[in-house]
């Protein structure tokens, strides 16, 4: 029985179990890759700095997967001592064993960190994150590297977990667990999705983390936004999460079909992709908790299309964003709405991206649609991108259709998501820059690969 929704859930619900840790000199560390999630929004909610914590097993050499030791980074080295005199552990065969592992960890580093800087522990509480505990082996290593690296105090906080395995921890100074359900299986059964995290994904959210904390920690110019927006759209608030690095920069406003877009983990990847090119985005939910459990609502194109343009007149109504060209990236039937809103009289939507939509379910109104509009779909995912193609034949804009080779409908293949992040980022830039209207693009439409 699912917990969660999906870690973002989680780390918020985490985050604020862990409010009495928040100005204590705190230092927030995700374990790579499902927990680094979760630690995002708990150091958001600390409003302290995220860093990983990577380890590396040490196996003994005829026995790989018995620990006779743990590495970090610094030089951080943990031994078991028992272990190795029982299984007659060689010196030069524990020194081969650490080289190659310490080059392995040294690897993935870099590969997380880009060349930024390990956050130094020495003298603080060092909050270890993951996105669940089975057996604690990992969290156990994780927590006596972090002492070793000089933290003062040691938490781990987990989302879910076996209670007798909290019972064995002895590593960490204080444990937060927010569930410990009697029935116990595996991390992943305790979530209603719980998406594989890529590599990059990591090393956005890495990114974020630290342009966010530079921020708080800076003065603040007053032009900024990065908050949680209520809408109010007929008799119901819809939820969102605006982002605005400046007054008048662009905005894609993010639709999708379900009631959970501003917490999706693959939406949150693509904005900030085109976060850190200078543009705005709106993530945002389209339809209520409540109204997401009648699927029929999930296909209501109209309803959904009238929601994103009313949102798009309300981005038109402060202050801020009233100047700020507007683009749509959509998702699943929120390409769909996105399309059908574009086409409304008077919408001034200057771009459309669909990824992995279905743009078919807008029907006649596509021939209608002025702003231009890319479609990427999946090479794997043949069903919906003969609907695009579809599509496309029905579009007088300015559009292309671009294949992600073997990409399946939720882009969950290494690589295929930034690429299509890439694709949409590139779009938004090209057709959203100031002065830049739709009918001059003399832009044709294709079909690429």
């Amino acid at each position: 029985m699912s917990i969660f929704e999906d870690r973002v859930e989680a780390g918020r619900r985490l985050g604020q179990r862990l409010e009495h840790l928040r100005g204590v000199n705190t230092v927030v560390l995700g374990l790579p890759r499902g927990g680094v999630p979760v630690a995002f929004e708990v150091a958001k909610a600390l409003d302290a700095p995220l860093d990983v914590i990577v380890v590396r097993k040490l196996g003994v050499p005829f026995q790989p997967e018995l620990a006779m030791g743990a590495i970090g980074e610094g030089g951080a080295r943990v031994l078991d001592r028992h272990i190795i005199s029982r299984v007659r552990v060689a010196d030069a065969d524990l020194r081969a064993v650490e080289v190659r592992e310490r080059g392995v960890l040294e690897a993935r580093v870099e590969r997380f960190r880009k060349g930024r800087t390990r956050t130094d522990l020495t003298g603080r509480t060092a909050v270890i994150v993951d996105d669940g505990i089975a057996t604690g082996s990992t969290a156990r290593v994780a927590c006596l590297i972090a002492r070793q690296l000089g933290a003062a105090k040691v938490v781990l906080a987990v989302p879910v977990a076996p209670a007798d395995t909290l019972r064995e921890l002895k590593e960490p100074d204080e444990i937060v667990c927010l569930a410990t359900p009697r029935q116990f299986t595996a991390v992943g059964y305790h979530y209603r999705d719980f998406s594989p995290t890529s590599d990059d994904e990591v090393v956005l959210l890495l990114d974020a983390a630290a342009k966010r904390f530079q921020s708080a920690q800076s003065p603040a110019d007053g032009t900024g936004v990065d908050e949680d927006v209520q809408i109010e759209s007929g008799t119901v608030r819809l939820q969102g999460h605006l982002y605005l690095p400046a007054a008048a920069a662009p905005v894609v406003v993010f639709a999708h079909g379900s009631g959970s877009s501003r917490h999706s983990p693959r939406n949150r990847f693509v904005a900030a992709f085109l976060q850190r090119a200078g543009l705005g985005t709106l993530l945002l939910d389209l339809l209520t908790p409540a109204e997401e459990l009648d699927r029929a609502n999930v296909f209501d194109i109209e309803l959904l299309a009238g929601r994103l343009s009313g949102v798009t007149a309300w981005l038109g109504s402060r202050p801020d964003t009233s100047a700020s060209s507007v683009g749509y990236f959509g998702a699943s039937t929120g390409a769909a709405a996105a399309l059908w809103a574009a086409a409304e009289a008077g919408n001034q939507v200057g771009a459309v991206v669909s990824r992995g939509g279905r743009p078919d379910l807008a029907g006649q109104r596509l021939s209608a649609v002025r702003a231009p509009t890319l479609l990427i779909v999946g090479g794997a995912d043949r069903e919906v991108l003969e609907l695009n193609r579809r599509a496309q034949a029905m579009m007088d804009c300015p559009n292309q259709l671009t294949v992600v080779p073997g990409a399946t409908h939720l882009f969950e293949e290494p690589g295929t998501l930034s690429e299509a992040a890439a694709l949409a980022r590139d779009w938004f830039l090209r057709h959203l820059r100031a002065g830049h209207s739709a009918e001059g693009t003399g832009e044709p439409a294709g079909d690429t690969a």
